[in-house]
């Protein structure tokens, strides 16, 4: 028999129960109600369901066939008009209950009780914080106990068979010999191995990518302010059903869940609880920094974040989760940053305070993505699964009771364990000194360009100075070299012929030759000369040569320093008769 696709719905005076049965015989189907029970058959579909509330046969139901949606609706009316059924989104709590192998002590539900759980509970305050005693040393070895792990701690001995296939899923190596207070001293020590400084200030300081992601909305918060908007209304648990609702493939997995009751004692109830935070926290991170679009790494990010899975940890206080969840936020993803861990945290209350369904829904989303990734399927074996039929029949109170108690929670910095304070004190330190270093040199940087073109300039101007001095002092004895030799081979004949002409004295002949001479400097021509002889066309040639020198290259003040040489010359020397009259003529 097939189980079919069905959907329950109420008004205050009628249940309604939608059951998709294509293909299905219509000519052949039966109908019984009776109480808390309901059945359906149409060959080959069968369906029973136990009601959360009852139902009476008073002439006043109804029912009818969509032959192309190929849906059978049946409208039962209530035993009390106006009473309102909870939980009828719980599609697995619904199914009447059937034999189950996988795990002890996981017991079968033979009879339908026609009281519900919330009934049965006692109404006393549940209490979040364990009782302490003082710590005891005891040698589990000595004792020959198997550690436990699982959902509610009931199973044991499965890494024994596993080991292969499990060693990729959790942290902590033989879990079946490594007692709980062993594995958090290693789960301890190895984040403190795992963080990275760097990793953690590089997005603290550069945290664009972290804001970007903080600015995705899941879709539990406009469903939360829905719910925000309609406290005070005497129907808020019929609010809160109507707000959370399940896809087609939801309702799906729901249906192929085994309905299942759990034999819990009240530490082990207490983890069931504790347990759920973790999961729900490394759950609201994941659809954050994915902004809803899950990948790859999706169920890597879930089990890594949270102990429970990974490192099957047991907690004893609300304080200790948020911290362990916040240590791992900080060492193991992409983006470590404080804002994501207290973001997290804040979307955990939402979602416990939004009720069953609001919880149901996450867990059946976590469920998915670990029945998509292989290996992480077998975390489903021992916690998702459990968590999904667990919490279709939890106290509504206890969960409201349970967001209460980790609303009340703060989590700071400091309690991390990671001293993370202090790195941030001198990462803002080292910023602070880097920056004054960058202000000390931007001011230098913009003195230097005011004064290097002068002084570039006065640099050059100096090398070009001391260059042109160079090679005019290194013209200069080169023109007093061959002026002398020149005049020398000129004045040796005229001295011979015109010794006997010379009729001025010395002091004339130097006046006048100095007059010539400084005219041949300043580039101006030798006028030509009326004496008899050589002396005319000599003092023409030397005028010549001494002109060419001298407008090769023009220093400054060469021309006194050739006048000053001539003249020192000439007065060392005696001219020829003609010499003095060429010049005075």
């Amino acid at each position: 028999m097939l189980t079919p696709a069905f959907d329950l719905s109420q008004d205050p005076d009628f249940l309604t129960v939608a059951i998709r049965v294509p293909y299905a015989r219509v000519s052949e189907f039966d109908v019984y109600f009776e109480g808390v029970d309901f059945k359906f058959y149409a060959k080959p579909y069968f369906l029973r369901l136990t009601l959360p509330g009852r139902i009476v046969e008073n002439g006043s139901e109804q029912g009818s066939y969509d032959a192309d949606k190929g849906i059978f609706t049946i409208r039962l009316p209530k035993e009390t008009p106006g009473q309102h059924f909870e939980g009828l989104n719980m599609l697995t709590a619904l199914l009447a209950p059937r034999k189950s192998r996988n795990a002890k002590p996981l017991v079968e539900e033979i009879g339908a009780s026609e009281v519900s759980e919330e009934g049965l509970e006692e109404d006393e305050e549940f209490d979040w914080e364990i009782e302490q005693s003082p710590y005891e040393e005891v040698s589990e070895g000595a004792l020959n106990l198997q550690c436990h792990y699982g959902f509610g701690n009931l199973r044991s001995g499965v890494f024994q068979r596993l080991q292969d296939e499990l060693s990729e899923v959790i942290d902590v190596k033989d879990p079946d010999s490594v007692p709980a207070a062993e594995r958090r001293q290693r789960r301890l020590a190895a984040e403190l191995a795992k963080f990275d400084p760097d990793h953690y200030l590089a997005d603290l300081f550069e945290d664009e990518a972290i804001e970007q992601v903080l600015k995705y909305k899941p879709w539990w918060i406009d469903t939360y302010s829905k719910m925000m908007a309609s406290l005070g209304k005497n129907q808020e648990q019929e609010t809160r059903a109507v707000l959370v609702s399940f896809s087609d493939d939801e309702k799906y997995q729901l249906r192929k869940f085994v309905n299942k009751s759990y034999l819990l004692d009240k530490q082990a109830h207490r983890q069931v609880y504790y347990s759920l935070i973790d999961i729900l926290l490394a759950y609201c991170y994941e659809t954050q920094v994915t902004e809803g679009e899950k990948n790859v790494e999706s169920a890597w990010n879930i089990r890594k974040l949270s102990p429970t899975l990974c490192w099957f940890e047991t907690y004893t206080n609300v304080q200790e989760i948020l911290v362990s969840f916040g240590r791992r936020v900080l060492c193991y993803p992409l983006y470590r940053h404080f804002k994501l861990v207290l973001r997290a945290y804040r979307d955990a209350v939402k979602i416990l305070q939004l009720g069953k369904s609001a919880v149901l829904k996450c867990l059946l989303d976590i469920h998915k993505i670990f029945q998509e990734n292989d290996p992480a399927y077998i975390l489903n074996d021992l916690y998702i699964s459990d968590y999904c039929v667990w919490i279709q029949k939890a106290k509504s109170r206890k969960l409201a009771s349970l967001a209460e108690a980790l609303k009340k929670q703060s989590l700071t910095k400091a309690q991390l364990g990671l001293e993370l304070e202090e790195l941030e004190a001198a990462a803002l330190l080292v910023q602070e000194e880097e920056a004054a270093l960058q202000a000390a040199s931007s001011v230098s940087g913009q003195q230097t360009p005011r004064s290097s073109p002068e002084a570039s300039d006065s640099e050059e101007s100096d090398r070009t100075s001391s260059s042109g001095t160079q090679d005019s002092d290194s013209e200069q004895d080169d023109l007093q070299e061959n002026e002398s030799k020149t005049v020398g081979s000129l004045q040796s004949p005229l001295l011979e012929e015109s010794s006997a002409r010379l009729t001025d004295d010395d002091d004339g002949i130097c006046r006048s030759m100095a007059l010539l001479m400084s005219g041949t400097c300043q580039g101006k021509p030798l006028a030509p000369s009326n004496a008899p002889g050589v002396a005319g066309p000599l003092i023409e040639e030397l005028g010549e040569q001494l002109k060419t020198t001298v407008q090769l290259s023009k220093p400054e003040g060469s021309a006194s320093g050739i006048h000053s040489s001539v003249q020192d010359r000439e007065d060392r020397q005696t001219p020829s008769n003609e010499l003095p009259g060429a010049l005075v003529a």
